[in-house]
């Protein structure tokens, strides 16, 4: 009568102790602003592990925001690595527009997405906090040249991923700064 609840119980703890990879912890990556998650929507198909490399430097002249973060994935057979796509987030005087063909980002963020890059702008306020002058700071992702898709529905599926990776970093960017 009593071993059935001790057995359920057993196996309720088993569950929580030994979690499978769907419910691994993610790790953040490019200064905190992207989930593993959402970096590893953009892939070239080779497969691979996701990494990222981050470095932060004063902008050109007298802008003062310059952040990179290159996202590589590990080769199966060797310790390189590839890269797949750079996310750049900077300050910046100009709006540059919209590129050919690009769609609209959605969801309240302004910028747009392209099946190989995608920009977002942040908030006004965003530029301040952050100590530029400037009046954009933007969040830039370009995919290397293997990363490109053929075919309708991979140019569709490829900006939809562009869009969620920088609406997710820019959003991020925007939480962190209080903006």
């Amino acid at each position: 009568m009593f071993a059935l609840p001790t057995v359920v119980a057993a196996a309720t703890l088993t569950l929580v102790l030994w979690p499978g990879d769907d419910e691994r912890p993610t790790r953040s990556l490019c200064f905190g602003t992207l989930s593993e998650t959402t970096a590893e929507l953009i892939d070239d198909g080779k497969g691979g592990e996701i990494s990222s490399q981050e470095w932060e430097r004063k902008g050109k002249g007298d802008l003062t925001v310059m952040k990179t973060c290159v996202l590589s994935r590990g080769n199966p057979d060797s310790t390189t690595k590839r890269g797949v796509y750079s996310l750049i987030i900077e300050d910046t005087r100009i709006d540059g527009g919209q590129a050919k063909g690009a769609v609209p980002l959605g969801n309240g963020m302004t910028g747009w997405a392209t099946a190989t890059e995608a920009v977002a702008r942040l908030p006004a306020a965003c530029a301040r906090s952050m100590g530029s002058t400037a009046p954009y700071i933007t969040v830039t992702l370009s995919k290397s040249s293997g990363v490109e898709k053929h075919g309708a529905e991979d140019q569709d599926r490829a900006v939809r991923d562009s869009a969620t990776v920088v609406r997710e970093s820019a959003a991020n960017l925007a939480r962190a700064e209080s903006c």
